[in-house]
């Protein structure tokens, strides 16, 4: 399904469009606020065409681009799938990890976010790293059975395993090329390696602390209970 700028300006959008946002967070319809003008379409005709679009959830401006691909006298015709000029920022529970892993982290996901797939797969080289240095002056176990793990549930092809084996684990080795395929993959497996060996275990760790508290705060309870009673 295609987008239609026709002679008279109307923009015609087969179907609504919703994204996640990245200014309010929600997964929201994007409204059409400032669309291409057909005159300056026809007289320069250029490859992509920009347009603005508002956020239904927080009115906050979504810039997206589109290819153009036929003009004719009456209408020009735009592909229906649009490119986020400003696209949401990869979420992680940041505040669980240690702070070298985190500060890394964080990079390595604003590197993601802007397409930059080599500077990503780089930057999770050296998290992981981070991590292992973290890991091994507490005498915890090793991420790389963490890796092995998700990539035996992921199911992912052996020269997917070998690349990014490579990449997170043999920092002698040189960085082989990550492309779009591979840096989703590598997100995925670093986010849950990452989850599994810092996120789970302080949150587990929380958790017991409440709950320890919770016991405690019963136990007074009932001794003040039974002191009562035998009193009376």
């Amino acid at each position: 399904m295609s987008i239609y700028v026709k002679k008279n300006n109307n923009f015609e959008q087969p179907q609504p469009l919703s994204r996640d946002c990245p200014h309010c967070g929600a997964h929201a319809q994007l409204i059409p606020f400032a669309t291409p003008s057909f005159d300056a379409l026809q007289k320069t005709q250029p490859r992509h065409a920009g347009m603005v679009f508002r956020c239904a959830a927080c009115d906050e401006p979504r810039f997206l681009r589109a290819v153009t691909r036929r003009f004719e006298p009456d209408c020009i015709e735009l592909s229906s799938h649009l490119t986020e000029i400003e696209r949401p920022k990869e979420q992680f529970k940041f505040s669980y990890l240690p702070q070298p892993v985190s500060q890394l982290y964080r990079e390595a996901l604003d590197c993601y976010t802007a397409d930059c797939h080599n500077a990503f797969a780089s930057m999770c080289r050296r998290t992981v790293q981070a991590g292992l240095k973290e890991l091994h002056r507490h005498g915890q176990p090793h991420l790389y059975d963490l890796f092995q793990d998700a990539v035996r549930i992921a199911d992912l092809d052996a020269r997917s395993v070998q690349v990014l084996e490579t990449l997170m684990f043999d920092p002698q080795a040189e960085e082989p090329e990550v492309d779009a395929e591979l840096a989703a993959q590598l997100i995925e497996i670093s986010k849950d390696m990452l989850y599994q060996c810092f996120v789970r275990k302080a949150k587990l760790k929380a958790a017991l602390k409440m709950r320890r508290y919770f016991v405690e705060e019963a136990s007074k309870v009932t001794s003040i209970d039974m002191r009562r009673a035998e009193s009376a």
